[in-house]
């Protein structure tokens, strides 16, 4: 009965620490980072070539990346975040592709081989398939950013116009 009611006050105890830390070291306010964040489309694909949004985000803040890297964005996103930023807008670069959350991957699985190499390079792990077998993309999941048409050996991948 001791030892119940030590270790109940030792939690309540913790409880309340974790609690009063939290108010005491929370972030005050919103961070340009989080702003910044928020306007992108998260979907971590890479293609501005940071591992994800965020990272690219803090690079933005920091003043060592350009504001028109993001094509799943597109160039509502360059504006907003030239806004954001104090910057003129600037278009996408051609080699970062073209991008959009409007278009989305399809296989055509009757010629697909299973060779893997379009989910290996899927940045968001929309393609599903074993290996040896056929392979299919996840709609809703894909960003468009067309990263799985090049290592596909028979061509099998198009890009189409998303129709949710």
């Amino acid at each position: 009965m001791t030892g119940a009611l030590v270790l109940t006050l030792i939690t309540v105890t913790l409880a309340t620490l974790l609690l009063l830390g939290d108010r005491v070291f929370a972030d005050q306010g919103d961070s340009a980072v989080d702003r910044i964040e928020r306007v992108l489309p998260r979907i971590q694909c890479g293609q501005c070539g940071y591992p994800g949004c965020r990272p690219y985000a803090q690079a933005l803040v920091d003043g060592t990346a350009a504001i028109n890297l993001c094509p799943p964005g597109g160039n509502a996103t360059v504006r907003q975040l030239a806004e954001l930023l104090g910057e003129e807008p600037l278009p996408i670069p051609k080699e970062l592709g073209q991008a959009s959350l409007d278009r989305v991957a399809v296989i055509d699985e009757a010629l697909c081989i299973g060779c893997n190499l379009c989910s290996r390079a899927c940045p968001v792990d929309a393609i599903l398939g074993l290996p040896q077998l056929m392979h299919t993309i996840i709609k809703a999941e894909c960003t468009g950013c067309e990263r799985c048409l090049a290592p596909c050996p028979v061509d099998c991948i198009h890009m189409t116009a998303r129709h949710d």
